[in-house]
């Protein structure tokens, strides 16, 4: 589950921060422990960034519709 704070994180923050998870993660030299809180916090980190560029994905595809929809009704209209 994210948490508020995770939801408040911009797109570039969430990246970058898993980003330095990953390059922590590959560097090894942690724990067991300090890996699994790692893994999971670029799991989390991973949702934000996926939930950022699903509504990126969602607005991008709106807009795209509702110009097709203006250049259609323009045609119709014989302009």
């Amino acid at each position: 589950m994210t948490s508020k704070v995770d939801e408040a994180l911009g797109y570039e923050q969430a990246r970058d921060e898993l980003i330095e998870v990953v390059r922590r993660l590959e560097a090894g030299g942690t724990t067991l422990e300090e890996s699994l809180a790692l893994w999971e916090r670029g799991e989390e980190l991973a949702k934000v960034c996926r939930r950022w560029l699903d509504g990126a994905r969602a607005r991008l595809d709106a807009a795209l519709a509702e110009e097709e929809a203006e250049e259609a009704e323009e045609e119709d209209s014989g302009e």
